[in-house]
Parts: structure tokens; C-alpha cells; sequence
């Protein structure tokens, strides 16, 4: 016998994505309470860019069997492509809940709340996202970032040392490193990091306008 959805995911991996379909359809025709196979079907309108259409399924999954994980963070993937922040966050939020204990999960959690402007909520999820995975480069990032937002200055730039050390032409971190130095009063040390991400990123506009502000401040003194 067949297994529809195994096979379906194998084609959608291979990015047959009608052969998926019509997999996943076959998979609900012999079991149309295969929560799983509507779950699957999200997933490939979601990979299809068709999230509206995504939600519907990853509802009808959900209906089906309130303990699929997989269908509450496909959903909230779903309604973060669509900027609905508030709906994702939920449903990540109950994904945990019903166990999927992921870096991937926390960290788009994290974003979820950083749309909202909810810096407070988002911190302690992308702290579990790098918890999870030490090796997440950007979940590291937006850490630290969310570390700088709330003014832990010495805790943020910690965070974005490691990251260069992961990824030495990590722009963005050597910028923020900049801001975090500019903000400690330590106006040399901020302009060799607004330096080194304009080395790496010429066009880097912040870094370059970090970099004027600062060389104003340093010729001020002189």
C-alpha cells in the first residue's frame, strides 16, 4: 500500500509540486481524517506561495486533531508571510504547547513579536531559539539586537562578538557593535566597527552614516 504522504513530501523535497499535490490529495480521498495530510497539503501551498490557501488546510487539520504540532506552526508560518503577527505568534505559541520544541519555532516566535514592536516578549523566544541552537547565526543576531532595544548594551554586544566569530562578514553585527560602542561613549571603537561593515558592505548606508556622526564627534575633540 501506498503511503501517500511520504511519497508526497519526497516530490514536494524534489520540487514536483503537482505530483505532491495530487499525492496529498489521495492521501485525504483514502482518510479524510488524516489530520497529517492536510497539515502536508499546508505545507506545499505554503512552499507554493499561497498562504491564505495554507491556512485553510492547517485549520481543517487542527479541527481534525488538536495535537498536530507541525499544523499550528505551518498555520503560523502562513499568517506571517501574510503580516497577520498576532495570529502567528499564537500559533507558534500552541505548537510548543503541543510539543515541538524547536530552535526554528522560538526564533520565528521572536520575529513574530518583533513585528509587533513587542521587544520584551520577542527577547526571551530568540534566547531559547540560540539555547536550542547554539549554531543559528540570526537567531543570535536578532538576540542581540533585542538585547540592545531594551538597553542591555554590555549583554548585546557580547551577543554580536559571537556572531562575527560565526559569520566574520556579518555587516549588520559589525554595525550594531558600532551603535553599541557609540552609546558607551567609546567613539574610536565604534568607528573601527562602522569601518570594518563598510569594508565588508560598501553600501551599507547606516554603517556609513554611523561613520560620519562618529568622525564628527572624534574631530569635535581633536
Amino acid at each position: 500500500m501506498t503511503d501517500y504522504n511520504k511519497q508526497g513530501i519526497e516530490q514536494m523535497q524534489e520540487g514536483k509540486f503537482e505530483e505532491a499535490a495530487s499525492s496529498f490529495n489521495k492521501a485525504i480521498e483514502e482518510d479524510p481524517h488524516d489530520a497529517v495530510a492536510f497539515a502536508n497539503f499546508g505545507n506545499l501551498l505554503t512552499a507554493a506561495d499561497e498562504p491564505e490557501k495554507a491556512v485553510v488546510f492547517y485549520e481543517k487539520a487542527i479541527g481534525l486533531d488538536e495535537t498536530v504540532a507541525a499544523a499550528y506552526y505551518g498555520a503560523g508560518n502562513a499568517h506571517y508571510h501574510l503580516e497577520q503577527y498576532e495570529q502567528a505568534a499564537k500559533r507558534y505559541g500552541q505548537a510548543v504547547q503541543h510539543g515541538l520544541e524547536e530552535s526554528d519555532v522560538f526564533f520565528m516566535m521572536g520575529m513574530a513579536f518583533t513585528q509587533q514592536d513587542d521587544i520584551r516578549k520577542a527577547l526571551p523566544h530568540f534566547q531559547r531559539a540560540v539555547e536550542l541552537n547554539e549554531q543559528d547565526v540570526e537567531a543570535r543576531f536578532q538576540f542581540g539586537l533585542s538585547l540592545a532595544k531594551m538597553e542591555s548594551i554590555d549583554e548585546a554586544v557580547l551577543q554580536f562578538k559571537k556572531v562575527i566569530e560565526q559569520e566574520p562578514e556579518h555587516a549588520d553585527a559589525y554595525f550594531n557593535l558600532g551603535v553599541a560602542y557609540a552609546y558607551k561613549d567609546d567613539a574610536r571603537k565604534a568607528l573601527e566597527m562602522f569601518n570594518k561593515a563598510l569594508e565588508i558592505q560598501p553600501d551599507h548606508l547606516l554603517a556609513g552614516n554611523g561613520k560620519k556622526n562618529v568622525e564628527a564627534i572624534l574631530s569635535d575633540k581633536d
